[in-house]
């Protein structure tokens, strides 16, 4: 997991050029938008941080992107890219840490860790409210809720043995619809087998680069997973 690697800043995907779009959609100056982030949120804010954010060379901490959003009259999310942690899920949905450990039923002090540490120790239905609170798409729940490496194990045995064996365990794990998990599982199944073969002549025996191909699919096993799902 790698959630934790955005420690006090809104995180790796701030997009310094939507903020800097949408600062000249308003016509507005950096100046601007650091008086603005000054009077209606008392942070001591100027132009060279602005510029430096726009710019990539910094990121706002939690509360100078609610601040940054505020005064370019935007929600959070619109100032970030494809969120990549559970803190900055939490940043595009404009909720508190306090707010989510609520809707959670957790101790704040507790969710708090579990986004610093990345070590998930809710229950499952507090993973169930965690993917509704902060509208997480399945990869990510499952990644943030430490499931990741379970699936991957039990995609691989799917792949390479008979998948229909495994459609119930990885439900237990993905909460989709069954058809969609045996699409997966069957997509996934047969691209193993012909990433194998293809590196095979007609009739040989498995060589090393067949084995290769094998290996290498399969440590990318949820990565083609999800795409089967999505395809």
């Amino acid at each position: 997991m790698h959630y934790g690697t955005s420690r006090g800043q809104a995180g790796s995907s701030f997009d310094g050029s939507a903020a800097r779009r949408l600062r000249e959609g308003l016509r507005l100056s950096p100046e601007d938008v650091a008086y603005g982030m000054r009077a209606a949120y008392g942070l001591e804010i100027d132009a060279r941080t602005v510029a430096a954010w726009e710019a990539g060379d910094a990121a706002p901490d939690e509360g100078q992107l609610t601040a940054l959003a505020g005064a370019l009259w935007c929600s959070a999310a619109d100032l970030m890219g494809r969120p990549g942690t559970l803190r900055e899920y939490r940043l595009a949905r404009g909720a508190s840490a306090t707010d989510v450990a609520r809707e959670l039923g957790m101790a704040p002090q507790e969710y708090a860790h579990i986004e610093e540490t990345g070590a998930w120790t809710g229950s499952a239905r507090q993973a169930e409210a965690l993917a509704e609170v902060l509208r997480l798409p399945v990869p990510a729940l499952i990644e943030f809720t430490g499931r990741d490496e379970e699936l991957a194990q039990l995609l691989r045995e799917a792949a390479t043995t008979r998948w229909q064996a495994y459609v119930g365990a990885v439900r237990e794990l993905v909460p989709l619809p069954r058809e969609y998990v045996e699409e997966g599982l069957r997509a996934l199944h047969g691209a193993y087998h012909s990433t194998t073969a293809a590196s095979l002549g007609w009739g040989q025996p498995a060589s090393a680069s067949s084995r290769d191909a094998g290996r290498a699919f399969l440590e990318e096993i949820l990565t083609h997973f999800w795409q089967a799902v999505e395809g």
